[in-house]
């Protein structure tokens, strides 16, 4: 049975990349719920050792539930290129390397199309939001939303692959939406409402 989220707590957002804070913060401000950034508690970042964004947004909510006797929410999201197989999928901050170069990371996606010799731009971005307890209980949503990757990058919003990401329907991409206009329909929103109707229902 899903567990409902009591919002007396305090929860844990348990990701150390700063966009994806802002992000969950902002999806989580109309319900008032306290939340901490894992930074914030001092919590080790751990290593994503998943096979798939689900697995690696449970390993992460666990860890962080564990370690700070909280609720805690975490993420696990990333870009699906049609034409690499999927890549860079979970691999997607992997990309940016080491200090989170995310112009890299796309300039990585874009040779990498290049050398394939396909026109397929076709691409989703895929969310996993996990919230575990730290009695071991977790409920873990995914989210998706279906693009074309664009090149050059456009606009200077969001983070990670956001400038490449046009999502279908839209003549933006969700570096030029403005953020309350990309946080109503990109792939975090879908999975967080499947959240807030599961386990963040009203009491």
């Amino acid at each position: 049975m899903t567990r409902i989220f009591s919002r007396s707590e305090k929860l844990v957002i348990a990701s150390h990349n700063p966009g994806k804070v802002s992000e969950i913060r902002a999806l989580l401000k109309p319900l008032r719920i306290d939340v901490v950034g894992a930074d914030e508690l001092g919590l080790i970042e751990p290593e994503e050792t998943g096979k798939t964004f689900t697995e690696n947004a449970e390993l992460k909510a666990r860890l962080a539930a564990e370690a700070s006797g909280l609720p805690a929410l975490s993420d696990d999201s990333g870009m699906a290129v049609s034409a690499l197989g999927g890549a860079p999928g979970i691999y997607s901050a992997r990309w940016a390397g080491p200090k989170k170069d995310f112009s890299a990371a796309i300039k990585r996606v874009n040779d990498a199309l290049l050398m394939t010799g396909s026109s397929d731009r076709s691409c989703s971005f895929i969310c996993v939001l996990s919230l575990a307890w730290p009695d071991g209980h977790i409920e873990s949503f995914e989210g998706r939303v279906s693009g074309t990757a664009v090149f050059p990058p456009r606009g200077s919003h969001g983070f990670g692959y956001d400038p490449i990401f046009q999502p279908t329907g839209y003549d933006l991409t969700f570096g030029e939406m403005v953020p309350q206009d990309k946080h109503a329909m990109s792939h975090r929103a879908h999975a967080f409402s499947q959240l807030l109707e599961q386990c963040l229902i009203p009491a």
